[in-house]
């Protein structure tokens, strides 16, 4: 069974940063496409970046792009978001999420992924 832990998340004025993690653990997870996605309270949990198993290939949401980065280490079976020039439609509970094992490509559709964490917490002030 995979599971997924994020951390990293917290509170934040505008414009600053906030780096989180995804750390999977069960299964090496090196084929296997992953994406983060956030809901905000009152709204649907939305797709905000994918990776590709290799992770040579990425695509984004148009809101976050050129200000958040997708990225993995799979040596360390970790997915990453760096997120820079935040804004306060920002905040949400940010998801890690993993496709069925050893399927490598990017989705941005979240009916494509089976694996999901907990979710951490970004809040961006003002």
């Amino acid at each position: 069974q995979v599971q997924l832990v994020e951390s990293g998340g917290g509170l934040v004025q505008a414009g600053g940063s906030l780096s989180l993690s995804c750390e999977a653990s069960g299964r090496t997870l090196s084929s296997t496409g992953m994406a983060w996605f956030r809901q905000a309270p009152g709204k649907e949990r939305e797709f905000v970046a994918a990776i590709s198993g290799s992770g040579r290939d990425s695509y984004y949401t148009d809101s976050v792009k050129g200000r958040f980065t997708i990225s993995r280490d799979n040596a360390k079976n970790t997915v990453y978001l760096q997120m820079n020039s935040l804004k306060p439609e920002d905040t949400a509970l940010y998801y890690c999420a993993a496709r069925r094992l050893f399927y490598s490509g990017t989705s941005y559709d979240r009916g494509e992924y089976e694996y999901w964490g907990q979710g951490t917490q970004v809040t961006v002030s003002p």
